[in-house]
């Protein structure tokens, strides 16, 4: 099946050459004897070869995608996660998560695809890789989903903690963090909490139709 796919390509690729001295000497070569070298040009060569995809029309994380205008209307400027949150929108984001209670990377990234599938059911796309024993770290491609991600891990079991955008953010149950850590982090997030019902209230007081005097 990989013999035929390359076949294709590099029928694809090549037609366009007129004769065989127009073709590079790594493209005279027999398929099976193709490198990965080779394989490579041919990717760029068949990338060469391919209309250009116009810029709003290619893939979230794209280099050459222009990133969404950044609004700060509606914005809490009081609230760095927001402003960092609005400034990643359309752009790639990586983040990193240290798991504890796992026996090495095997048992990591079996615990870490349940993790996946869970930001999937909450319509989160990531990518995930395997990195140390205990730490793995999930890709997006739509940068502003990394700190929902965040906020669903960090609430996990067995997360230890996560960084994101060199910001640390302890679990909820982390267990090599000291007793005043925990109470610092449990007071930020209910601060947060209260910030948001607040928040909430206001947008449903200006929802709300004035009564006729």
């Amino acid at each position: 099946m990989r013999l035929l796919i390359l076949f294709l390509l590099i029928s694809c690729v090549l037609s366009k050459k007129s004769s065989d001295k127009d073709k590079p000497d790594w493209a005279k070569k027999d398929i099976r004897d193709y490198s990965d070298a080779d394989l490579e040009r041919l990717l760029e060569q068949w990338d060469e070869d391919d209309e250009p995809i116009p810029s709003d029309e290619l893939p979230d994380g794209h280099p050459k995608k222009p990133a969404p205008r950044l609004d700060l209307t509606n914005l809490d400027l009081s609230s760095p996660d927001e402003l960092m949150k609005a400034s990643k929108r359309g752009k790639t984001v990586m983040m990193f998560v240290r798991i504890y209670g796992v026996s090495g990377k095997e048992e990591a990234d079996q615990l870490s695809s349940v993790w996946q599938v869970g930001l999937q059911n909450n319509h989160i796309q990531a990518e995930r890789f395997s990195i140390e024993e205990d730490r793995v770290m999930f890709m997006f491609r739509e940068g502003s989903q990394a700190w929902e991600a965040k906020d669903y891990i960090i609430e996990l079991e067995q997360c230890e903690d996560v960084m994101l955008e060199q910001q640390t953010y302890l679990g909820k149950y982390c267990q090599q963090c000291s007793k005043e850590d925990k109470e610092r982090e449990a007071k930020k997030n209910k601060e947060k909490d209260k910030k948001k019902k607040k928040d909430k209230k206001g947008e449903k007081a200006k929802k709300k139709p004035k009564t006729e005097l």
